[in-house]
């Protein structure tokens, strides 16, 4: 309804005087009569075409300036009842000349259809976090720009130059007011809003300083010499959302200029038609979507996702007539963007898994194709935002990115789009600000959420970046921004978003291959049953059935209490076989499972419906043969290992290792492992629990070249260990390892217990358990050669170097197999000694690389002279002469450094040393 989209916009220029004052609701209060009310709608539309065009409004007895074209075109109104209209005259009677604009980003989230928002990835963000990506993407460099260009008119005055100096102020303004700011993800303009505030305070101080050389400060408000929306570019896929982007940029541009000059230099039309918010999608361009039609020519559709009760068990089902057609994309091709300086936004947030639900099939296949090779079609939605946004960096004009996404861009499948950016020498882009996690709260639904920050640029000689590492978060009352705060770290940012070893260097061992899966994917919730329901299919009772109804664990089974449950797994056997010798079974998966498959879009799901979807012949040939094996929930709070018997079928949530020797247990359940682990994986979801890769924290993982007498040791320990949880959990059913890892912490931490952790510390004996773990890393640490005692940087830095040093003994021949007669048959006893030996630590210096700084060009210009000369003092470790600063230069020399850095040091930019030196 159009009242329900700008009805409130004239009390915005009522209240700011742009209108007559009280004239709106006036106007409302007299067509709010049961006899006017039809009218209203009349009224509205006759309003808003004189705002359109300028001219005299007979319901406010007014002549009124011209508005904005674009903005009252559609002058249509829908009709309202009473109590729409008690509403709408309420809703103007407020004071809005305050209002904040990016309100409308909370209104347009809440109005969208549950469904729509899902399929969007549409998400409202706070301001606060808004602040926190545009300072450092947009702010943050400008005012390191706008300080040089004072530096540099100072030094300008120092010689004489009043007319020079002020020079260099005008041209900072130039560049001001001509840069660009895309975000091209804009919903509601939130984030262009802020960027607009924020770069009007700028231009205030920098019209101060011109004005302070005894000129008038430009405030003409036309012809581009004005900080304004047109600078601000926006794409947006939802049309509302577009609409509500210009609105909000227009009104917060017209609410800073009322609060800072009143009604006055306003020209007309008062909000012009800058055109800058394109409603497009900012991922691809295709030609026209055409109906995918099957082999008889028919329109192929899937399942829109509605249910309904099934007749048998009651329980909701897909309902198979809500159909959706499915749509191809024809010649797809990466989406174009806007040229603009800076790229800052908050794309959709939606994972791989969940694409073709929310996007279509054919949308997120024509979307894999047009970025194949670029981006893996296992990334979520964001990294195509990510990848373009990188690359239009590289190439330029845009100078700098930031992005808000989800806290999974850390994990494997989403930084191999960040690496080839990241990585190099030198990496094409540098990450100068990175938060790796972050809370972060849909405005609509209620729902936490975990997210990261990123802001990237080009390298230049020694850049680094700042990493916030969350430190403390506090959930405040009525505000869907929580309180945090961050200990920072200063150093070159790494593609997991670390300040350290570079983990993501370490490749994949031959020693650990085919030894780590992760478990079976039902694709089915019927598949699972309890006892009752076990023995009333006939376990026990059919001949044969033992051996496809197993027990069952997933994540919780191990970290909270095992639920009893069984799995129905009839891998191996076709569906005939399965109707002749199991038909109860069968009949309940014919109620419980072939619905759901039925609807599924991949073939082999749908037609093989009586198997799990992902059945994992590799787990089971690994485990073949084995008594137990070890396992590991692939999202934890705590990184704990664990044996299952070998009749226990894990579930895709789980991580199954196959080895039985406890010693691998030990290694395993050691801060050595437990470190890389937490390290080399991610954390996800509301919790900010680590995620165990396979890929990159077991398959790297170097293991000790441990002595046959220290691989006892540590296989005593680890078997003390697994015995001891599993008989103090016997005995106490209601324990849980989550619990008991809890309280071994705060142990560790030597925190107090409460008194719930006083009955887990006597039910699970947790001072024992922390005991056995001290026990195994100081055993682990003697098998590697290390001090026991070293900080977590050090054993990341010595695993890498070890796994490189692996590396190199595999490409010679020598790969030490954990479990060499299942890996290579081909194995000789030669090359079995040659495992067991020991292999000496890597020495300090093999553990660091040091990077020489390229020497660059010094810049012609005078301020990038000053911005340049301090960001070599702020990046160098030590105060430095003016020589060894001219010497990062090509062809400088120290007597041209010494004014300027004097210069600096004068305006408290930089300061000197008792010896003489300069730092920052």
């Amino acid at each position: 309804m159009k009242t329900s989209r700008w009805g409130d916009l004239p009390a915005e220029f009522n209240d700011t005087g742009l209108i007559p004052k009280a004239s709106f609701t006036g106007m409302l209060r007299q067509y709010g009569t049961p006899e006017l009310l039809e009218f209203l709608p009349d009224a509205l539309s006759a309003l808003w075409r004189t705002m359109d065009t300028g001219g005299y409004a007979s319901d406010l007895k007014a002549r009124l300036r011209r508005f904005n074209g674009q903005l009252f075109h559609d002058a249509t109104a829908l009709p309202l009842n009473a109590d729409q209209a008690a509403l709408l005259l309420l809703a103007a009677q407020a004071d809005w000349t305050e209002v904040e604009p990016a309100i409308f980003g909370t209104l347009l989230e809440r109005a969208l259809d549950p469904r729509e928002r899902h399929s969007l990835g549409a998400h409202y963000t706070p301001r606060r976090y808004v602040e926190r990506l545009v300072l450092p993407t947009v702010l943050e460099p400008l005012r390191r720009e706008w300080t040089a260009a004072q530096a540099a008119s100072a030094r300008r005055l120092d010689e004489g130059q009043p007319q020079q100096a002020r020079q260099e102020l005008l041209r900072f303004l130039q560049r001001l007011t001509s840069l660009r700011i895309l975000d091209p993800a804009c919903g509601s303009g939130n984030f262009l809003y802020v960027t607009l505030e924020h770069l009007k305070r700028l231009e205030g101080e920098v019209l101060a300083a011109i004005n302070a050389f005894g000129h008038t400060g430009l405030l003409d408000l036309g012809g581009g010499t004005t900080v304004s929306p047109r600078q601000l570019l926006g794409l947006e896929l939802n049309p509302r959302a577009a609409a509500i982007a210009d609105v909000v940029l227009r009104i917060g541009y017209l609410q800073w200029h009322l609060r800072t000059h009143g009604d006055t230099q306003l020209r007309e039309p008062l909000l012009d038609e800058y055109q800058n918010i394109r409603q497009q999608d900012a991922a691809l361009q295709h030609g026209p979507p055409t109906p995918r039609l099957d082999a008889q020519g028919q329109p192929v559709t899937r399942w829109d996702g509605s249910t309904k009760p099934h007749p048998a068990t009651g329980q909701p089902v897909p309902d198979e007539t809500a159909r959706t057609p499915v749509l191809d994309y024809p010649n797809p091709r990466p989406a174009e963007w806007p040229e603009a300086d800076f790229i800052v936004g908050n794309p959709p947030f939606v994972g791989p898994a969940r694409m073709r639900e929310a996007l279509g099939d054919g949308y997120t296949e024509a979307l894999r194709k047009a970025y194949k090779g670029k981006v893996p079609d296992s990334a979520d939605l964001v990294m195509y935002w990510w990848y373009n946004a990188a690359a239009a960096v590289q190439r330029g004009p845009a100078e700098r990115f930031g992005f808000i996404t989800t806290n999974s861009l850390k994990q494997t499948f989403n930084r191999r789009v960040m690496q080839p950016f990241l990585e190099g020498d030198p990496a094409p882009l540098t990450l100068t600000f990175a938060i790796p996690d972050h809370p972060w709260v849909d405005a609509a639904e209620g729902a936490a959420v975990r997210i990261a920050m990123t802001v990237a640029e080009r390298t230049t000689a020694g850049s680094t970046g700042q990493l916030l590492v969350l430190k403390t978060e506090t959930a405040v009352e009525d505000d869907e921004a929580a309180d945090v705060t961050f200990e920072e770290q200063q150093g070159q940012i790494l593609s997991d978003l670390t300040i350290g070893a570079a983990l993501d260097s370490a490749d994949s061992l031959k020693s650990n291959e085919n030894l780590a899966n992760r478990g079976v994917s039902l694709f089915g919730a019927g598949f699972i049953v309890d006892s009752n329901k076990a023995s009333e299919l006939g376990l026990g009772k059919v001949d044969g059935l033992d051996k496809h109804i197993r027990p069952y664990r997933n994540g919780k089974d191990l970290t909270a209490r095992p639920r009893g449950v069984m799995v129905i797994d009839f891998y191996g056997l076709k569906s005939p076989e399965v109707l002749t010798r199991f038909p109860n079974a069968y009949q309940h998966l014919v109620e419980t499972v072939k619905p759901e498959r039925d609807n599924n879009n991949r073939p082999s799901r749908r037609d093989n419906w009586w198997l799990f979807g992902e059945t994992n012949p590799k787990l089971r040939s690994m485990v073949s043969g084995l008594s137990r094996y070890i396992a590991t929930t692939e999202t934890s709070k705590h990184r704990l290992f664990q044996f299952l018997e070998a009749d226990i079928l894990p579930d895709n949530k789980l991580v199954a290792i196959a080895l039985d020797d406890t010693y691998y247990l030990g290694v395993l359940s050691s801060r050595f492992h437990t470190t890389w682990a937490f390290a080399a994986g991610s954390f996800l979801g509301v919790g900010n629990d680590s995620v165990y890769a396979k890929s990159r924290c077991f398959d790297p993982f170097p293991f000790p070249a441990a002595t046959p007498e220290q691989q006892a040791r540590i296989r005593e320990l680890g078997e003390q260990l697994d015995a001891h949880r599993k008989r103090q959990q016997a005995q106490h059913p209601t324990l849980t390892l989550t619990d008991l890892y809890n309280v071994v912490e705060k142990l560790r931490a030597g925190q107090p217990l409460t008194a719930k952790d006083q009955t887990v510390n006597q039910q699970g004996l947790a001072s024992v358990v922390l005991s056995l773990h001290q026990q195994l890393d100081a055993e682990v640490a003697a098998a590697y050669g290390w001090p026991p005692t070293l900080p977590e940087a050090d054993i990341l830095a010595r695993l890498v170097a070890l796994n490189h040093e692996r590396a190199r003994e595999e490409a010679g021949g020598l790969v030490r197999y954990l479990r060499p007669a299942y890996q290579d048959k081909s194995m000789s006893n030669e090359q079995l000694t040659m495992n067991n030996k020991l292999v000496s630590p890597p020495k300090t210096e093999q553990l660091l690389i040091a990077h020489s700084s390229l020497l660059i060009d010094f810049p012609k210009e005078l301020a990038p002279q000053m911005q340049a000369l301090r960001d070599v003092l702020q990046q160098a470790a030590q105060p430095l002469s003016a020589a060894q600063v001219a010497a990062r230069f090509k062809r400088l020399k120290p007597e041209k450094v010494e004014p300027l850095l004097d210069t600096l040091v004068a305006l408290a930019l930089l300061r000197h040393t008792e010896e003489g030196y300069v730092a920052a």
